[in-house]
């Protein structure tokens, strides 16, 4: 009996959730860029790996395989980033509530959390990566991160809030001023999405 191949589903691109026009310090054109040109062109790649792994045989030349698996884990890291960074955006920056109190009582205070988170997206301005403030449902905390890129980051952490400091993110706008860029970023969370987000983790359990 002839083996079946097995086919994976087509990823969908995220519409923005919000009107682009309406965000403060961050362009229409920047952010429009940004969707159009590095999201889709993860999701388009990705897809286009799917199929050709779909059609892997079982003598596939390894050395092949191991370069089209790297590619998949990049890509869909690139769009599970992009989708929580995007999926951040469109809010007033104004945080409060249970978000702001879990901030407080992880950090010490709102300003601990916000100088170290801020002081990391400084440290990749220039270069890339992401700021990453996760919840550690292993140890059962928030703490931020810093990834490098789309294929690093800590095992057991569930990004709540992400800053994108790859150049693309911010350079249409400001240039070499990713400090500028940051301060905008900041202006534009949506905290409420980022509390339902911690909600939606509590309890999480591996073991």
């Amino acid at each position: 009996m002839k083996e079946k191949k097995f086919i994976i589903k087509e990823v969908k691109p995220t519409p923005l959730p919000f009107n682009p026009k309406k965000l403060h310090g961050l362009s229409e054109k920047l952010i429009k860029s940004h969707w159009e040109n590095n999201y889709m062109a993860s999701i388009k790649t990705l897809n286009n790996l799917n199929k050709k792994l779909g059609l892997a045989e079982k003598d596939f030349p390894p050395f092949v395989y191991d370069g089209l698996k790297r590619e998949h884990l990049m890509r869909t890291g690139s769009i599970v980033h992009h989708d929580l960074y995007f999926g951040n955006l469109g809010g007033n920056g104004k945080a409060g509530g249970a978000i702001e109190k879990a901030i407080k009582d992880a950090f010490g205070s709102w300003d601990n959390w916000e100088k170290e988170f801020k002081l990391i997206g400084k440290s990749l301005n220039g270069g890339s990566g992401w700021v990453v403030l996760a919840f550690n449902f292993h140890l059962n905390r928030l703490e931020n991160f810093w990834s490098p890129d789309h294929m690093h980051s800590a095992l057991c952490n569930a990004p709540i809030l992400i800053m994108d400091m790859f150049e693309h993110a911010y350079q249409m706008d400001y240039g070499a001023a990713g400090d500028k860029y940051i301060e905008a970023f900041f202006k534009n969370i949506d905290w409420e999405v980022v509390e339902e987000r911690l909600e939606k983790v509590k309890g999480w359990k591996l073991i």
